[in-house]
Formats: structure tokens, sequence, C-alpha cells
């Protein structure tokens, strides 16, 4: 297993490139199989993620095509017919997202056998809400050894569903089924993630009737079929967030561009009161932080969108570690979710966490050591730590990180950061 080296102490000057959104390529991937003409994805991350994606979708029935074009890495789905409507365990249990094929399948099939996700390690984050959805649409579901097998005898039909709270993936897994169910389906208490805004647009440019787009309801009228479409994935919004905090912890002044600033408005506002300047451009912003001055510190609380991300803690958790005073961190979407926080002790920070509620003591300086990522944010709250960190930080278990960051050590090394990758040597018996 590949491991991540980081020698602390070096300053972060230069520009970063923001890749597309791994949470909405995902979805804009699945929703291929609405359609039989093809739907062309640029500003594509290339991820293990949307890798095993894709894998499974070929399973199903659909051409994939990842390939360079004149705006970067692009992926070109065809989905001619479905000639597979099972999703084995094999698959979805290397990420949970693949679940939402359930939905697709069912739209243009009428039926499907989707594997349960496996477990997660930031909590239960079950599936119930995506089958009550679509059990409100008319599917009739059982579960059988691990299995949702669902069919639609009398097709998909328009249903007002009202999510008990927010669920961005129940959210995306109603949205998907709705397009082309009979009538009209309204989502209440919707998510608005701006990934769920680009895939409503996406599905919109291919021909979906959809109202209140980036809003709490959304009313979708069913359409006959969709067409094809060309569509530029969103940046990513957690890319982006976790470079503005790695640029914060190390000091120094990073440009990241290809982006928006309005994607990371909730974290900009924490940084700037913490003491972290964050100018806004036409294409990003420009993170710059004295490293001579400490970070004042500050408290946070984990919101559904526009509020606090979720995703974002455990980065932010890392740069209050060297910050003046104490820091409340409370996590309100996930439980489960500070599986960080010893790991960041061992760097020799002061978390103390109860519950839901972490406490941040600053203290002056963090020491490198051997830590190990428990999970995909988690692992990259450890870069952040270790670029700041006295001597050498050593990262076990970086395979989560390939999941969500596209080229992070080249990206931050051009940047100046001392990181590079350990391969461990493999001995064949």
């Amino acid at each position: 297993m590949d491991r991540i080296a980081i020698e602390g102490g070096a300053r972060l000057e230069g520009e970063i490139a923001i890749s597309g959104a791994k949470n909405s390529a995902i979805k804009l991937m699945a929703a291929s199989l609405l359609t039989s003409e093809p739907l062309r994805l640029t500003n594509m991350p290339r991820l293990a993620d949307t890798r095993f994606l894709g894998q499974l979708l070929s399973r199903l029935g659909t051409e994939v095509q990842e390939q360079d074009g004149p705006d970067g890495p692009e992926t070109l789905l065809h989905t001619p017919e479905i000639i597979s409507a099972i999703a084995p365990y094999d698959l979805v249990r290397q990420m949970r997202a693949s679940f939402n094929v359930l939905g697709p399948l069912l739209a243009r099939t009428g039926e499907a056998k989707v594997s349960l996700p496996g477990g997660c390690t930031i909590g239960a984050r079950p599936v119930d809400l995506h089958l009550q959805a679509l059990t409100a649409m008319g599917a009739e579901i059982e579960l059988e050894e691990g299995y949702v097998i669902a069919r639609t005898p009398h097709g998909l039909k328009g249903a007002e569903i009202e999510f008990p709270f927010v669920s961005v993936g129940a959210t995306e897994h109603a949205l998907l089924a709705a397009v082309l169910a009979d009538g009209t389906t309204v989502l209440r208490k919707a998510a608005r993630e701006p990934e769920i805004g680009d895939l409503a647009r996406c599905l919109t440019a291919m021909g979906a009737r959809i109202e209140g787009v980036d809003t709490d309801e959304l009313v979708i009228t069913g359409v006959g079929s969709l067409g094809g479409a060309n569509w530029s994935v969103i940046p990513d919004r957690i890319e982006m967030g976790s470079y503005a905090v790695a640029a914060a912890m190390a000091g120094g002044e990073v440009r990241l561009t290809k982006t928006r600033p309005e994607l990371m408005t909730a974290l900009a506002e924490k940084m700037i009161e913490a003491g972290v300047e964050v100018t806004p451009t036409t294409d990003g912003v420009i993170v710059k932080r004295d490293p001579a001055r400490r970070l004042r510190a500050v408290d946070v609380a984990t919101e559904v969108y526009p509020g606090f991300a979720t995703d974002l803690q455990a980065q932010f958790m890392a740069l209050m570690t060297t910050a003046e005073g104490d820091s409340v961190i409370h996590e309100n979407i996930f439980e489960n979710r500070f599986m960080h926080a010893p790991e960041l002790i061992r760097l020799g920070a002061d978390i103390h966490v109860q519950a839901g509620e972490a406490v941040v003591r600053g203290v002056p300086a963090l020491h490198g050591a051997q830590v190990m990522a428990t999970d995909l944010r988690a692992s990259v709250s450890l870069v952040i730590a270790g670029l700041a960190a006295e001597g050498e930080t050593m990262i076990g278990r970086v395979y989560h990180l390939v999941r969500g960051f596209e080229r992070l050590e080249e990206k931050l090394s051009a940047c100046g950061a001392d990181i590079r990758r350990v391969r461990d040597e493999v001995h064949e018996h």
C-alpha cells in the first residue's frame, strides 16, 4: 500500500487548477442510463470513484470512453440499450453512490436488481429515503440477500414526496427517476447542493422538464424520452475548499483557478474570521496568509448547503489545531465523523471529542509523525496538517485520497510543498 510523505514548513506559492466535482460527475454518469443517445461530459475528474462507476455502467450496457478533448479530460457515455439490469455487490460496495443506478434502470427498463451499498466508516447513511421515494412513484421493492429487487409493473408515476430531512443522495436519486415518470413529481425539502443543480441542468439539456432548480422544492414533469447532451461538470467545491485551507495552513499565497468563488462562501467567511485573506477573482479565489502570524480560533457547525459543508469539517479542524484559542466544531450531518481527531492528536494537536462536538485547543506547532487515513476527507486533513508540521509526516492508507483528489501531490508540489508518494514494495513469496 502506498503512503504519502510530507516534510512540513514550506510556504505555498503558485496556482492550482480545480478539477470537476466528483460528487456531480458520478450522478451525471448515472444519468447516461436514461437515454439511448450519447452523453458527453467535459471537465471530468479522473478519479478511482469515476472509474469504479464506469466499470459498473459498462456491465449494464454503457460504452464508456475516456478521452482528452479541447477543454481537457472528457468522458463519452453511450447506452444504446440496457444489456443487464443487475448491479452486483462486488462493484457497488466500492462506492456508495453507484447505488444511484437503481432509479435510472427502473425508469428505462422497469426492473433492476442492485446491491445495497457496503458499510461506511462515517455513520449509517441508510438508503431508506431512496427506496421510499421510488416506492411512492410506483416501484415494488423487495430486499433479498443484500440486494434491492425492484419492478414497476405499471411504470413509474409522478408523486408528491416530502423528505423527512434533507438528503442529497435521495434528492438526486428521486430526480433521476422522476424525469421519465408518467406525470408530475414534486420533491419537497429537497437538498440544494450545487451538484444537484448541475444534475438538474444537465437533465434539462437532455430534454427533462424541471422547475425550482436550486430551491428546496423541485417540480419534475415526466417526458417520454431523453436525448443526448454535451455538459461541463461544475468545479469541485470540496477540492477548492481543501486547497484553500492547505494554503492557509502552510502560509503563502495560492491562486485557485477554474472555479467559482460562491462555491465556498461558508468556508471563506470562517477563514476570513480566523485571519486568512480570501479574495475572489473572475475564475476562483486567492488565498493568502502570513505564516508568521497565528490564526484566531473560530467555531464551526456543519449544516446542509448553503451552510458549512461536512466534507470540509476535517480540513478546518486541521487548520484550527495551531490557531490561537479554543475552537468548538459541531458535526450535525454525520455521526462518527471525527475519526481524524486521534490522528491529528498524534501530530501534537489538543483535541477533545464528545458525541457530535470537538473542542480544539490551539497549540504553537504540530510535529511530524506516522498517521493513518480513515476516510477520504480525513486523509486530506492529515495532508493539510503535515504541510505545517515540523519534520516528516508519513500518511498511510492513502487509497482513500485517490477516490476524491486528482493529482494531489502534483498540484501541491507545483506550489512548493515537499510532498511525495512512497510506494511500498510488495515482496513476492
